[in-house]
């Protein structure tokens, strides 16, 4: 499949031109190479050639995580002599699911990044410094890397941790440009401060945010990107991915949402039965893969809660846009009469100073109802965060959750457990 470099930047209605026939070729490409899909559309009927435009998709099932989760190998639509590489998911949802790539994937998921990093401003001068996991079956390490060597940047893996070495880095070759998760990058302001580095007057221009959310609903900055900014004023780029989907939607330089790249990925906002919801409307995350030879997917739910909008953006591209994460579907919490998802509490939480490091854990109670614990570190005594939290938790939440406090080497290691790549900040025993 041909992908065109700048199709985000043509009018809609080529955009599902170009969609259109692409979702014909995945749905035969499905229907004679995956033993997923060919069960699939056996169980309900399909017949590929009825799919004549993208508001037929409604009529096609949709897939989901745990459907890769049981019959992971049965997303295999090629021979496995032409894998070049194994990815796997981080398994905070359940049981990791392996991604298989051929050489022709391994190449689109560098374009990809390529275009991911086009949008958020990149440029073949820019220094990246990628504060990532590098290993571990990481996807989105590789695929950073392999998309700023297309972009035609300079790059140093300093990989995760350590903000002694990171600044170490920085200053030495002079890094303009961070890729790394926000929470990190407050670990970095505060070592900053503490050792007399002026933030005002450092290399670095742009930070790429991975693995958590900077925005709220109407696009301005949450807590933890205000956070951020308030202290060292750089620019902040959102972006959402999976690895499942091996796309990127990243915000252009008017973070007014990540763009789709309509030549790689066909976006859809859709309800509990499947049915596509209008721009505006929140709902289910839905990604049908283009151009994906190894493990295509088809209508594929991701469990996340987004909207998309489909005005022309300032910067040009007319693709939708996805909005922040309003939260995971599975992590619904109905919470004595209320309802929210974690992101709540976490913006609560990552705008008071006196809060350090946080979980928030979700577990069945005695009589078959969410409850709620959060595990804290603090500095302040506990009779006294105590005083503090309860008052604020009321009136932002309408609701107290249970509080635990531990140490900041406890939480540590609740943070990190076991061959983990990423930082835990949500536990669900439920």
């Amino acid at each position: 499949m041909t992908f065109l470099q700048d199709l985000a930047f043509e009018p809609l209605n080529s955009q599902r031109a170009f969609q259109t026939a692409a979702l014909h070729q995945l749905l035969v490409y499905l229907k004679n190479n995956s033993p997923f899909y060919q069960k699939l559309f056996h169980k309900h009927h399909v017949d590929v050639n009825n799919i004549k435009s993208l508001a037929d998709m409604r009529f096609l099932p949709t897939t989901s995580k745990a459907d890769m989760q049981m019959h992971n190998w049965d997303f295999l639509s090629v021979h496995s002599s032409e894998v070049k590489e194994y990815t796997a998911t981080s398994g905070t949802m359940g049981q990791p699911v392996t991604i298989a790539l051929t050489e022709n994937d391994l190449k689109r998921l560098a374009y990809n990044e390529y275009q991911s990093f086009r949008c958020a401003d990149g440029k073949p001068e820019d220094v990246y410094q990628l504060m990532l996991t590098l290993d571990r079956q990481f996807m989105a390490g590789i695929a950073y890397y392999s998309g700023i060597r297309q972009l035609g940047a300079a790059l140093v893996r300093t990989g995760p941790g350590l903000p002694p070495m990171q600044w170490d880095t920085i200053m030495r070759v002079q890094s303009n440009s961070i890729v790394a998760v926000p929470s990190f990058i407050l670990k970095l302001i505060q070592y900053a401060q503490e050792n007399q580095i002026d933030l005002q007057n450092t290399p670095v221009e742009k930070v790429v945010c991975i693995g958590e959310s900077l925005r709220q609903a109407d696009f301005e900055l949450n807590a933890l990107g205000q956070k951020i900014y308030d202290q060292w004023p750089i620019k902040l780029y959102s972006t959402y991915a999976s690895t499942e989907m091996q796309t990127a939607f990243t915000e252009c330089g008017f973070s007014h949402g990540g763009h789709e790249q309509p030549d790689l990925i066909i976006l859809e906002i859709i309800d509990d039965h499947g049915n596509p919801l209008h721009a505006g409307e929140y709902g289910e995350v839905a990604i049908t893969t283009l151009g994906v030879e190894g493990m295509p997917l088809l209508r594929y739910r991701t469990g996340d809660i987004c909207a998309f909008y489909e005005e022309s953006c300032a910067c040009g591209r007319k693709s939708k846009r996805l909005s922040p994460v309003l939260g995971r579907k599975q992590q619904m919490i109905k919470y004595k009469g209320t309802t929210f998802y974690p992101p709540a509490i976490f913006d609560i939480l990552n705008n008071l100073p006196y809060i350090q490091e946080y979980i928030v854990e979700v577990f069945t109670n005695s009589i078959n109802t969410d409850e709620i614990r959060l595990h804290l570190h603090t500095p302040l005594s506990v009779d006294e965060c105590e005083l503090r939290l309860k008052p604020l938790l009321q009136s932002k939440l309408r609701v107290v959750p249970l509080l635990h406090f531990h140490s900041g080497s406890e939480i540590h290691q609740m943070q990190f457990p076991p061959a983990s790549r990423k930082q835990v900040r949500f536990i669900d025993n439920r």
